[in-house]
């Protein structure tokens, strides 16, 4: 018997879902992120009028729990860090080096959510090729190189994005910096981890609407996509209006730097307390 006949969709050179027919009749569906958040495949056997799911053993069901729960709680942590300290600094309540150190210190859970996010995707069970609709799981990784998966390369940059915010932030402690020196160490970076959060947010979304402009109000996962998206958006409007002007040496607008970053960290928060309900 040859291999059954699969239908992929995706964009570009990601697969973000397959459709096939297996070996005993029906129709089985893989799709990128509920295989690796949830584990699981969508079986519809030959004859029944609806799905059901089916995919990954306990032993990855747990796996994957635990990634999630960790993930989620310290985008939740940093997200509240962050609107910590963009609240310290738009009330004056601090000085500079209590809202560096309430950014740091969220920095810090954004980088821990950002390598657990990529251990989800790289530990994450893998779909058969034309099976009956198994997941397999393999042996614990710290490390991997996939970047044609769409779902590996969306994480990998949202990590890189979170190291760079790390520079910015520990920059931020440095006193007696010029104008340029500022623009340089601080701002840059910035605006640098701002560019590779919405990168890894358009992945994202190339991931669950395969490919296409999609609004899923149904679907969890659509919605914890959007809202971080959101989230990166507003940190982008944030770092512009941060850009300190090199004629007077103040920001171009604290206001708007302040305020679009307390919601966009919100909007991480409210991502990560989704991301718990997402659990497989």
């Amino acid at each position: 018997m040859g291999r059954p006949e699969q239908r992929a969709e995706g964009a570009g050179p990601f697969t973000t879902r397959l459709t096939w027919h297996p070996p005993g009749g029906g129709t089985a569906v893989w799709e990128s992120r509920p295989a690796r958040r949830r584990g699981v495949i969508a079986v519809r056997p030959l004859g029944a009028p609806t799905s059901r799911h089916t995919g990954a053993d306990e032993e990855a069901l747990s796996r994957l729990r635990g990634l999630n729960a960790a993930a989620a709680t310290a985008f939740i942590i940093g997200g509240a860090l962050f609107a910590s300290g963009a609240g310290v600094a738009q009330l004056g309540s601090g000085d500079a080096t209590t809202c560096a150190s309430i950014y740091f210190a969220g920095g810090l859970f954004f980088n821990t959510g950002g390598y657990v996010s990529l251990l989800q995707v790289i530990n994450a069970p893998r779909h058969v090729p034309g099976g009956e609709g198994r997941l397999l799981t393999r042996d614990w990784r710290w490390w991997s190189y996939e970047p044609t998966r769409v779902d590996w390369l969306s994480t990998f940059v949202l990590f890189a994005g979170t190291l760079v915010f790390a520079v910015d932030l520990l920059d931020s402690f440095l006193q007696g910096l010029s104008v340029q020196q500022i623009n340089r160490l601080i701002w840059a970076p910035d605006v640098v981890g701002c560019m590779l959060f919405l990168i890894s947010g358009h992945l994202a979304i190339v991931e669950i609407c395969h490919g296409r402009p999609c609004v899923r109000r149904r679907s969890l996962g659509w919605w914890i996509v959007a809202v971080n998206q959101l989230g990166s958006v507003l940190f982008m409007v944030s770092a512009l209006a941060a850009f300190t002007r090199p004629a007077t040496g103040s920001l171009l607008n604290a206001d708007i730097a302040n305020w679009a970053t307390l919601v966009g960290a919100a909007c991480f928060s409210l991502g990560g307390v989704l991301q718990l309900y997402e659990r497989p």
